[in-house]
This record gives structure tokens, sequence and C-alpha cells, in this order.
């Protein structure tokens, strides 16, 4: 599958930002309000709960690619059916506070079921990050060969900071940046980095090999719209401070 053109060149420049309503959230007020203000926010691409009726509500009021998220193959059809661009299998930090564990062999199978039914859709997946390191790398390894087109990686659920502020945020985001570095070093497809991000880890996230980052909480716990759009708007600011182009650079002579 070829990612669309404009998501294409988002991920080359290493400026992907896709917000995250989150995979349980299905009141359609609090979806809607997020996807809006990822839209004014400058985000590249919304993520929210496989549901077709929330497709339709969110497609009618904003212009962005939608991704819709679910841990089941068939729950993508109805929401592909009404509009979703494309979906996502992950987002597992919604089931480890309820003592739900996804392993290699799940995400591998959940992969080749969703490519089976739907050959042609854009297909990110998640690496849970309760695998180790080396295992997470050949698991992505094993899910692009089996079709998926992102690589998405977490850990923010499982980051104890123990350090408040600056350092407290980097210590959080550690776990999901490391996986990113392992994984953007193992394969071709983009990576997308996402748990526990900030707008003062976002440019470590393209700074350790991914294509762009998934924000969930430091967006969607917030109840203000007004505010929404200004975290929105931070964490696309944050990332236009570093960008692939930048990093490859020669020196100056």
């Amino acid at each position: 599958m070829t990612l669309q053109p404009y998501l294409q060149r988002a991920f080359d420049q290493g400026r992907v930002l896709k917000i995250i309503s989150g995979l349980t959230n299905f009141e359609t007020a609090h979806v809607l309000a997020i996807a809006k203000a990822a839209q004014q926010g400058g985000a590249t691409f919304i993520d929210m709960a496989a549901e077709a009726s929330l497709v339709q509500q969110v497609r009618q009021q904003v212009s962005l690619p939608i991704c819709v998220s679910a841990v089941e193959a068939e729950q993508f059809l109805a929401p592909v059916a009404a509009g979703a661009d494309l979906v996502e299998i992950g987002n597992f930090d919604a089931f480890y506070a309820q003592g739900l564990r996804f392993d290699a062999e799940d995400v591998l199978s959940l992969t080749q079921q969703t490519r089976e039914l739907l050959p042609h859709i854009a297909l990110s997946v998640t690496v849970p990050h309760i695998l180790a390191l080396d295992e997470q790398v050949q698991l992505a390894e094993a899910l692009v060969a089996a079709g998926a087109d992102i690589i998405q990686t977490e850990g923010g659920t499982s980051s104890q900071p123990a350090h408040a502020g600056t350092l407290g945020l980097i210590e959080k985001a550690a776990p999901t940046l490391a996986a990113a570095h392992a994984i953007s070093n193992a394969i071709q497809v983009p990576v997308l980095c996402a748990s526990g991000l900030s707008a003062v880890t976002v440019p470590l996230a393209i700074a350790a090999g991914a294509a762009g980052v998934g924000v969930g909480s430091a967006v969607n716990k917030l109840n203000d719209e007004v505010a929404m759009v200004a975290a929105v708007r931070g964490l696309a600011e944050a990332l236009q401070t570093v960008t692939r182009s930048s990093m490859t650079a020669p020196a100056p002579q």
C-alpha cells in the first residue's frame, strides 16, 4: 500500500503529528473537539476509535485524514466503509490497565487478518512495549513483511519518571524513544513514535529516527478546546525544530 502523497511527504520530512482521541473514547462531542483542535493546531492526521458513526461525524467537520484504531480486524470494516483513510492495530495502552497483554504472535496474526480483509488500506501497527527491545525489532520486521505500512512504538505507560519537570518528561518518553531508535534502524517503512510524548520530547523522537509522533493524553485529557488547540500547536511547533533533512544535511565547510 502506498501512503497518500500528503502523508508520505510529511513522513519523508519527519514532521508527522498524529493526535489520538483514544481507542476507547466513543464520546462524539469529545472526539469532535479533539479532531477540530488537531486541525486548527496543525496536526497531520487524527486517530480515533474504530466506530463508523464517529468517522462520519468527524468527516463532516474536519478535513484531516482519519485513522481508526482497534484490536480486532473485523472492527475496521465499517469505519473504512464510512471513510477512514488508515487503520491502526494498537494503542494497546488502553488495555494494559485492564491486565490485557498482546504478545508478538497476537499482533502478527491481527496484522495478517487485517491485511487479508483490507488489502489496499494504509495499515499502521503498534509494537507492544512489553516485549524486550530485540523482540520488538524482530516483530517490526515481521509486521512489515506481513504488509504493515507504518510501525508505531509505545512505552509511556511502563515508564516511571523519578523527577519532575523537563527531566521527568524525558524519563517518561525513554521507552518509546529507545524503541523508535532500534526499530527505525531495522526497517524501511516509517516509524511513528507514540505514548508518553510531550512538546519537550517530540523533537527527540525525530532525532531517534522516527518519521513522526503520535500524541494522545497531552491533548485529549484537556477539557477546553482552546487549550487543546494550544497544545497541538505547541507540539507542531516543536516538530519544526528538527527534521530529517536537517539531520542529514552536510556539515558546513
